[in-house]
């Protein structure tokens, strides 16, 4: 079903950020034709007014012309935080595309998510950004769970255009998120990325809100033998999943000659060669609001 399109507008699509990787978050869109089941950012959908299902409509902002974009020069402008700037809404609307343009020479740094390709239409764009980067969210190799958890396009075409920029000098991260127990092969994500990224983010699924009970009962009928390993930690709050694939993070790592840290000791860091592998499981840590949500 096609998701229904509303124009609204906005006084300003810059927000201050409280993440501890952005200065500003930039949201061109509220709502997400992508409908990943998994989505933290549905809560959106209770400041909207939308009757629809979380993914069943898309607003596209419009704001006035940013006047003067230099006052931003050594800020980072974080694109995407509860939207893909890059869903296929953005091949017509090119909302994205008017904000970087708007944004080009301002000395600002760009940092980009998405599930998506159409991000390639950018890239000499993005490129031109210092210090610029671009994730791509991949927690699964198996295409068809892919389909079952989201409407953006396949494994693989992430995976080529996460090459492309790379290729093309741009900062990549492999974005392995949410990470389904029992169910998402870490390593095996990583050997198939590395060497198109600079960095590996690794974050636990984190179930709140409306979409527990869909990943629960999909859990229960898709994957049976694993619902004990869900009720456990889902309903009675043991974290044993996480410490132990903590320690097989840290021996894979290892003998991958990877560098592998924990939380936001990495935020801090420089990007290297080979690529840094961050573990972000327990972020209630880093982001104290999530467990209010």
């Amino acid at each position: 079903m096609a998701a229904i399109v509303k124009n609204v507008d906005v006084k300003s699509v810059l927000t201050k950020s409280n993440l501890p990787v952005a200065d500003y978050s930039v949201n061109p869109y509220t709502g997400c034709e992508h409908a990943c089941k998994y989505c933290y950012a549905s809560f959106m959908k209770r400041f909207t007014n939308h009757p629809e299902p979380w993914g069943g409509f898309v607003d596209v902002k419009r704001w006035p012309e940013i006047k003067n974009p230099g006052k931003y020069a050594g800020k980072e402008l974080f694109i995407g935080s509860v939207t893909d700037p890059y869903q296929p809404l953005e091949e017509k609307y090119r909302r994205t595309r008017v904000l970087l343009e708007q944004m080009q020479g301002s000395g600002c740094t760009v940092s980009i998510a998405t599930k998506s390709d159409l991000i390639l239409r950018d890239l000499e764009l993005i490129r031109s950004f210092p210090n610029a980067r671009v994730s791509w969210s991949v927690n699964t190799l198996d295409e068809q769970f892919q389909k079952d958890m989201d409407e953006a396009v396949s494994i693989e075409r992430r995976l080529a255009a996460m090459k492309a920029f790379h290729d093309a000098g741009v900062r990549t991260t492999c974005f392995i998120s949410p990470i389904f127990p029992g169910i998402t092969d870490v390593p095996a994500i990583i050997r198939k990325a590395k060497s198109h990224c600079n960095l590996v983010w690794l974050e636990n699924l984190n179930l709140r809100g409306g979409y527990k009970t869909v990943i629960l009962d999909y859990i229960a009928e898709k994957y049976t033998g694993l619902a004990p390993l869900y009720e456990a930690v889902y309903k009675k709050g043991d974290r044993s999943y996480w410490a132990m694939l903590d320690e097989e993070m840290r021996r894979f790592t290892r003998e991958e000659g990877l560098l592998y840290v924990r939380n936001d000791d990495s935020v801090k860091r420089p990007f290297e060669e080979p690529p840094i592998v961050v573990n972000y499981f327990f972020h209630e840590e880093i982001i104290p609001s999530a467990k209010k949500k």
